[in-house]
């Protein structure tokens, strides 16, 4: 890359940053028989029930930021693996809650551990977990998690430029 070319772009570095996390906790977790997105059902399950909640498949994919019908498939697939129980909600019918079995909760509890050690060392170059930056950095995250995104209808026209060519993701 020249001095005169611009570097990447922000929407590929959090791509680049985002694949890089899913790789290196797929990888923490692969020996507990998780993978990312499991990971992620099961320590937002662990958190949620450490208050007492017992979430329906909305509420977690709400919380978690997946699509409800992934989410369902994933609880489908730790249950079959003895970590969650699915159950009908006895308020709605329609709804399905979950929960971590003991296994479940023995598993995550090592998984998080895990991962916990993974952030360390992804924060150390901002001051670690408790760093000033890091706390910085979080509020950065969180200002643009909230920012609601709504995708305009594509152009159909010869002159729309390839973003794959500027440095996005394809």
């Amino acid at each position: 890359m020249s001095k005169d070319s611009p570097g990447p772009s922000a929407g590929f570095l959090v791509w680049r940053l985002a694949n890089k996390w899913r790789v290196a906790v797929d990888r923490a977790v692969g020996p507990l028989g998780l993978t990312h997105a499991q990971y992620s059902l099961v320590a937002s399950l662990y958190g949620m029930g450490r208050t007492g909640e017992r979430p329906s498949q909305r509420r977690l994919a709400d919380h978690t930021g997946m699509e409800a019908l992934y989410v369902s498939k994933l609880a489908r697939s730790l249950e079959a693996a003895g970590l969650i129980e699915r159950a009908r909600d006895p308020r709605d019918p329609r709804a399905v809650q979950l929960s971590l079995t003991e296994e479940g909760r023995t598993v995550t509890r090592r998984a998080i551990g895990v991962v916990q050690e993974l952030l360390e060392q992804l924060l150390e170059p901002l001051g670690g977990r408790d760093g000033a930056r890091t706390g910085a950095f979080t509020e950065e995250l969180r200002l643009l998690l909230d920012v609601p995104l709504v995708p305009s209808a594509p152009e159909n026209t010869a002159t729309t430029t390839d973003p794959t060519a500027q440095g996005a993701p394809p």
